[in-house]
């Protein structure tokens, strides 16, 4: 066979082994466990980091103040420095909306070695365990709730008794970009940690959707949340890794009534979202990148380029293992686009898509190494091991 055949074989293999042995992780059924309600509801802090959000507050806010929730519930609001009036128009929704207890307050800006969503995190965190509550939850400012939404979540983890309830918001899909990009997001992020195995007792993976996060308050002290990730840029994923550190159960799906609100309309918003964090995931080791664009260009580019160049050149066994490797990476990815209510055309599309990403990892170094990596809303975050006074 000739070497684009033989590498054709390599990616054909690679996607029978991700199609059966990755935990099923283009499967989209992992929703809330079976749960019953408890008799007396436990108390809960919400927890919402927000840093210029007066945009998307309108949309979000409302929601978490208007929860039927039987028991004790109350909204602290964080404002992070915003400059758009966040936290005003956070106590003017308060008052239009009857609902659920809001404190806003800032913390001021984060000391060095602190990212400033996770300083906030702290602050509220701090407010709310004066309530005393027994659990936490953490969602962000442009994440929109169902009103049984926090019910639901308390409910799953008092019933399967885990630590940490998370749901993977529904991110909005509405632009052509966002019709590309955002199902193929998630996608990813479920090839990289499959849902089913961070459910699973005694597995070693790890992850949480930042959110929407139910956290347990006494695994958050016994795991020294927030300070223990304190320097986290994925602070969700680090977060599960540390509750699963100290013997927490995590749970991770997608969500049926947790939705963003935040748009990314342009291909430039979704490449910020991409690029700002995506050399951190690979702890900024450049033999980890190239390790990444191999495995990238060989599992989803090498599919379709075996098999129009088979087809071009009469080189029939490329063409009949290109072939097939696409179809299989095609067919793991129509789940997705039908819980995102796509058109399943949008599924051969899977390459282009994948060569954003690897063009979105690529820039997310070459921004890390000219000083301005893991860049969000005017702050830049170094990696851990560059901070200053730090052990």
């Amino acid at each position: 066979m000739s070497a684009i055949a033989w590498t054709a074989a390599v990616s054909l293999a690679a996607w029978l082994w991700l199609l059966l042995c990755q935990g099923f992780f283009w499967r989209t059924d992992v929703r809330l466990p079976p749960r019953r309600e408890p008799e007396v509801w436990p108390s809960v802090g919400v927890v919402v980091p927000a840093r210029d959000e007066a945009a998307v507050l309108p949309l979000s806010l409302p929601s978490l103040l208007t929860q039927d929730y039987p028991g004790r519930a109350e909204v602290f609001l964080v404002d992070d420095g915003s400059r758009d009036g966040t936290g005003e128009l956070a106590r003017e929704l308060a008052r239009r909306h009857d609902g659920l207890p809001l404190t806003v307050d800032s913390p001021g800006e984060p000391p060095e070695g602190w990212t400033g969503k996770l300083w906030a995190v702290r602050h509220g965190i701090a407010l709310a365990r004066a309530r005393e509550p027994e659990f936490l939850l953490l969602t962000d400012a442009d994440i929109a709730h169902a009103p049984e939404s926090l019910r639901e979540l308390v409910a799953a983890a008092r019933t399967g008794g885990f630590d940490v309830v998370s749901q993977m918001a529904r991110l909005r899909v509405e632009s052509l970009w966002e019709r590309l990009v955002v199902p193929a997001f998630v996608y990813f992020f479920a090839q990289l940690y499959p849902f089913r195995r961070v459910g699973r007792r005694g597995a070693r993976t790890a992850a949480a959707a930042g959110g929407c996060v139910l956290l347990r308050a006494e695994a958050a002290e016994r795991a020294g949340i927030p300070d223990a990730i304190r320097q986290a840029v994925i602070d969700d994923v680090a977060l599960a890794r540390a509750v699963k550190a100290t013997g927490g159960r995590v749970w991770l799906g997608l969500a049926d009534r947790v939705d963003s609100v935040r748009p990314y309309p342009r291909l430039a918003d979704l490449w910020r979202m991409v690029s700002r964090s995506a050399y951190t995931q690979l702890r900024h080791n450049p033999l980890l990148l190239a390790g990444t664009i191999l495995g990238l260009a060989l599992v989803y580019l090498v599919p379709p380029a075996a098999l129009l160049a088979g087809l071009a050149t009469g080189d029939a066994a490329a063409a009949w293992l290109g072939g097939p490797a696409w179809l299989v990476m095609t067919g793991t990815y129509v789940p997705m686009l039908r819980y995102y209510r796509q058109p399943l055309w949008l599924a051969p599309l899977l390459p282009f898509t994948a060569f954003l990403y690897l063009l979105m990892t690529v820039d997310s170094a070459v921004q890390h190494h000219r000083g301005r990596g893991a860049a969000w809303k005017g702050r830049t975050y170094t990696r851990p091991d560059a901070v200053a006074g730090e052990g």
